[in-house]
């Protein structure tokens, strides 16, 4: 059977077909995931490893000095202590990825009870701050952005560089200072929050700690709406608006605002996780009753469970706000 020529040629020279925009996205998106995945399950190794290194003998600080060696081997036997580290570390992913994140080992109650009430004091404080600080860095940014170069965006810039470069135990230390023992005395220097309240509750005990991080979160947050807003203002498209003579309001608000925020989206998810990280020093400077203090308290009582829970815990929720920024960032680039 003869074959067109021309049909065979067109045939050989079609180009591939590519695939479609949304193909490629959720491809990209699909790597990410399973990389964040893979990461944490990392960490979990980590974690897990990390704390079995720990100094000190676990069922020797259970039952204390005077115990004795049958004993230890039988509180280790009890524990599953006495088995391979691959299959404790087996035993412990399985019962976490069912929910099950053990018992205390000082308390001897399940972790899941003794860490949902500080869960919802530190998911309470991380929500407040972020409340506050989007609006305020984007605020902050825009105002330094309009004044750029002036005394008003050098002022900003030198406040921040120190913020920055101040560790956040410190400037905790220096709010506890000036306005909870020694200068003012304002305010309650620690934030101990009663069992079964509410943080908002007791509003007088949240303002030091929601100080430190707002002004931590938007010294960060805010140079990148600076910067975004500076790029937008020298686009072609605002300097053609403003040779048309459009109002400095209208080209900001309307044209340069919807602009600067998009990069700066993906930005405020990281801050979120970076504000979960850091409440561990704010939480424990000044007695909060969250998850960061728990963790401390974990560690000096080298209570397993708990501390491998909170790690995980944490690492959950940085890969979560992480996977965010990621397909916020995927979707503004794709835009």
């Amino acid at each position: 059977m003869a074959i067109d020529t021309t049909t065979a040629i067109a045939v050989k020279a079609a180009p591939p077909r590519r695939r479609s925009r949304k193909a490629t996205l959720a491809w990209q998106l699909g790597i990410r995931l399973l990389m964040g995945l893979a990461t944490l399950w990392c960490i979990s190794v980590i974690v897990f490893v990390a704390t079995q290194a720990m100094p000190g003998d676990v069922a020797k600080i259970i039952l204390g000095p005077s115990a004795t060696s049958e004993q230890v081997a039988q509180m280790n036997q009890n524990l599953g202590l006495d088995e391979p580290l691959i299959t404790q570390y087996w035993d412990w992913l399985r019962n976490v990825l069912t929910g099950n994140m053990g018992d205390s080992l000082v308390s001897g109650q399940p972790v899941s009870e003794l860490l949902s009430e500080r869960i919802f004091n530190s998911a309470t404080l991380t929500v407040i701050a972020m409340v506050l600080i989007l609006p305020l860095s984007l605020l902050v940014g825009l105002i330094a952005a309009v004044f750029r170069d002036r005394f008003v965006d050098r002022s900003y810039l030198g406040a921040s560089l120190v913020v920055t470069a101040t560790p956040d135990f410190v400037l905790g230390s220096l709010v506890i200072a000036l306005f909870g023992t020694v200068v003012f005395k304002v305010l309650p220097p620690v934030s101990l929050i009663p069992p079964g309240d509410a943080p908002w509750e007791h509003p007088k005990q949240l303002i030091m700690p929601l100080a430190v991080m707002t002004v931590v979160g938007v010294t960060y947050l805010s140079r990148l709406v600076r910067v975004s807003f500076i790029d937008v203002m020298e686009s072609e498209y605002v300097q053609l608006a403003t040779i048309k003579g459009l109002s400095t309001r209208r080209i900001l608000f309307r044209h340069a605002l919807p602009n600067a925020l998009a990069p700066s989206i993906p930005a405020a998810s990281i801050m979120a996780a970076y504000t979960i990280a850091g409440s561990v020093v704010i939480e424990y400077l000044f007695a909060y009753p969250g998850i960061g203090s728990a963790l401390v308290d974990a560690v000096a009582g080298h209570d397993l469970p708990m501390i491998q829970a909170i790690i995980m815990l944490m690492a959950t929720a940085f890969f979560l706000f992480n996977q965010l920024a990621d397909v916020l960032g995927t979707l503004n680039k794709s835009r």
